[in-house]
């Protein structure tokens, strides 16, 4: 499974989307475009993605900019893998 699947995934059950998200790719937009992810929804995501991928987000490496569409979430969950 790639990062974007798994990525997508993620997002799904930690907003409760219902399989919604299957149809996002990496432009969909996220903040401000899913009524969902608010500011507890960004740190419960953050949850998944640390406990799902074994790392550890601080707080100051993320912006609006990182959940600005899947591809940036994508792109940002890699390069903490890296």
């Amino acid at each position: 499974m790639s990062t974007l699947q798994e990525v997508r995934t993620l997002l799904d059950r930690a907003l409760g989307l219902g399989g919604r998200a299957e149809k996002f790719d990496a432009e969909t937009p996220l903040l401000g475009s899913l009524p969902e992810l608010d500011s507890m929804a960004v740190v419960a995501l953050i949850t998944a993605i640390e406990e799902h991928y074994g790392i550890m987000v601080e707080d100051d490496e993320v912006d609006a900019e990182t959940f600005e569409t899947l591809g940036s979430l994508v792109a940002f969950v890699e390069s903490k893998l890296a």
